[in-house]
């Protein structure tokens, strides 16, 4: 009978977490979208000289972001505010989030007041081969673009509020506005920067502190609807807060050994041609699309579930629905790794090929693309598997397997940089992360047992007969295109979309013909949402 309960329990959840994944993957994909967008424009309007420096100065508080926003978020005050709920009720559960929001206030405002005063430092450790006009310019643009960071800190904790509170449309749709503010910039206000004393670019600096703001705002009424528009207050010795904080620590020590991994990317870049910082970064932007909208949608969706069946004990519907958020990931990781390798040079060329995005540009991005991609399945099961540790209130075994990731990603980086120039970092990239995914599962199932990992096996398998010949199709098709072209010309973005659609269908009919279970899982919650709109 309990196992029968389990398992009731588990299909109720994998329902409840497919229904969830699909409202972020919407949201997700209207930012990455916009995003898309974003970078074509940015590409096409800067020199690769200013976007260099830009690049640059937004990572450095977009890493904080990460440690003191999302990453903090997700596997600190989650689970403890579901801890509290659980246990003592909505009341005092709004009272730790008052109190934590209160700290964070504190915490955020003296980072961003420090990363002002210290942006040449900081500058320094990001980009110290950088030559002295350019270190200037990314010196500016840190210092303006800086206060981010309390921006988004406060987004992310409105945005963990209403994912603790099952809430995922709005902070799902939010990061949209960032990619809005900054095409409005680049597009109306570089021409006016010059007027004011200040070169074109940064206007891009000014545009993410609009979006931050908008980010902010748009999540007000929605925390008002749940009770959680909360005035900060100061944490008083809160147990659950220092809990909070006490789950932060190691978790700031595993995120902080990431960001060592990309703030020696960006410092290695520097040394290498004009261009490879851009040309790394628009590669990473593409990868993302598919991380991004799906990994980080299923491990938004996974969280709540397991941090509530772990505060019940219940320890095999954690595995099960681990499991399961494990294969959804896969079953949309492994045919993005195929397509985005084999359509480098046509999704470059679409995306960013115009303007002063030259084809020796191209040529240089989609090849470092071709090295990401090759992780994109890696980087999307760590993002889910960590979450297990994080219901578990384990935020100290991830820090192992990113200091691996570390380690690893140095050593490559190290080996291959001077013959493969910035195509070497993004192998050491993806490798790294493969890396990381094996010590994570080897420290998770010393931790809770079995995973289920022949399961995932057998499943991984059966989409890696779906994707190869869909790989195949979208290469036949994609060379019927011009690429030197450029990404404006009417007939490439006809043969690009057609290859996308084509190899997507054919995905799906072979995934239907070998009853992969996850297209049901998918489909069903599409079609759920419609029948319910």
């Amino acid at each position: 009978m309990v196992e029968k309960a389990a398992k009731g329990g588990g299909g109720g959840e994998r329902a409840a977490i497919a229904r969830r994944a699909s409202i972020v993957i919407a949201g997700t994909l209207s930012s990455r979208a916009l995003g898309a967008l974003r970078d074509a424009v940015i590409a096409a309007t800067f020199s690769l000289r200013a976007t260099d420096a830009f690049f640059v100065a937004f990572t450095i508080p977009n890493a904080l972001r990460v440690l003191l926003g999302e990453g903090a978020v997700s596997g600190a005050f989650i689970p403890v505010y579901t801890e509290v709920r659980e246990k003592e009720g909505p009341e005092r559960a709004r009272l730790f989030y008052a109190r934590l929001v209160g700290a964070m206030v504190l915490i955020l405002a003296s980072v961003a007041t420090a990363g002002v005063i210290a942006a040449p430092w900081l500058v320094t450790l990001y980009a110290g081969g950088y030559d002295a006009e350019r270190l200037d310019l990314t010196v500016l643009l840190t210092r303006i673009v800086f206060p981010y960071i309390f921006l988004m800190g406060l987004a992310a904790l409105g945005m963990g509020a209403l994912h603790s509170e099952k809430r995922f449309a709005v902070p799902s749709f939010a990061p949209a506005l960032l990619n809005v503010a900054l095409i409005a910039a680049a597009l109306g206000a570089s021409g006016l920067m010059p007027d004011v004393g200040l070169p074109a670019v940064a206007a891009l600096a000014i545009g993410a502190l609009v979006g931050g703001v908008a980010q902010v705002l748009v999540q007000l009424p929605v925390l008002q609807k749940v009770g959680l528009l909360v005035r900060p207050r100061l944490p008083g010795g809160d147990p659950y807060v220092k809990k909070a904080f006490g789950l932060m620590v190691p978790l700031l020590a595993s995120l902080g050994v990431y960001q060592l991994n990309i703030l020696l990317s960006r410092l290695f870049a520097s040394f290498l041609a004009e261009g490879s910082q851009s040309f790394l970064y628009y590669a990473q932007r593409l990868v993302e699309i598919p991380q991004g909208v799906f990994a980080f949608a299923i491990a938004s969706a996974a969280l709540p579930t397991l941090s509530v069946l772990r505060a019940k004990g219940d320890d095999a519907a954690v595995r099960e629905t681990f499991g399961y958020g494990l294969r959804l990931a896969l079953f949309v990781a492994i045919p993005s790794t195929v397509a985005l390798a084999v359509l480098a040079e046509p999704t470059v060329t679409v995306f960013f090929g115009r303007n002063s995005f030259e084809p020796e540009h191209v040529s240089a991005t989609a090849a470092a693309l071709v090295m990401m991609a090759a992780g994109i399945w890696a980087v999307a099961s760590v993002r889910t598997v960590v979450p297990m540790f994080h219901a578990y209130n384990d935020t100290r075994s991830p820090v192992v397997a990113s200091a691996a990731n570390l380690v690893v990603f140095v050593g490559t980086s190290l080996s291959l940089m001077n013959t493969l120039g910035h195509v070497g970092l993004a192998l050491a990239n993806s490798l790294a992360a493969f890396v990381q995914l094996v010590t994570l599962l080897f420290l998770l199932r010393r931790r809770v047992g079995p995973l289920g990992l022949t399961k995932v096996g057998k499943n991984a398998g059966r989409m890696v007969l779906c994707a190869l010949p869909m790989g195949l199709l979208v290469y036949v098709i994609a060379g019927f295109g011009d690429w030197s072209r450029g990404g404006n010309d009417p007939a490439n973005i006809g043969i690009f979309l057609g290859a996308i659609a084509a190899g997507g269908l054919c995905y799906l009919i072979l995934a239907r013909l070998l009853r992969a279970p996850e297209l049901d899982d998918v489909l069903g919650a599409v079609m759920r949402k419609l029948r319910r709109r």
